[in-house]
């Protein structure tokens, strides 16, 4: 299982530490607003081309893992 910091990260110097996709300035929080609007994860990739697919699945994963411990 991924640990946080290898799928997103924070820095204060990056959007003021909003978690982003490592490498990229996307913020993780706009993944989950492309999902809740209906889009599919293609449809976000194709509009930030610099996460790639493995990003965005270790995200879901890594959200989900959490979210089902924490229950």
């Amino acid at each position: 299982m991924a640990l946080a910091a290898e799928v997103v990260r924070v820095d204060p110097d990056v959007l003021g530490g909003t978690p982003v996709f490592p490498g990229t300035r996307v913020p993780v929080e706009t993944l989950f607003a492309y999902l809740q609007e209906g889009h599919r994860v293609e449809d976000f990739r194709a509009d930030f081309p610099s996460v790639t697919r493995e990003q965005a699945e270790a995200v879901l994963d890594w959200a989900g893992r959490h979210i089902a411990t924490a229950a």
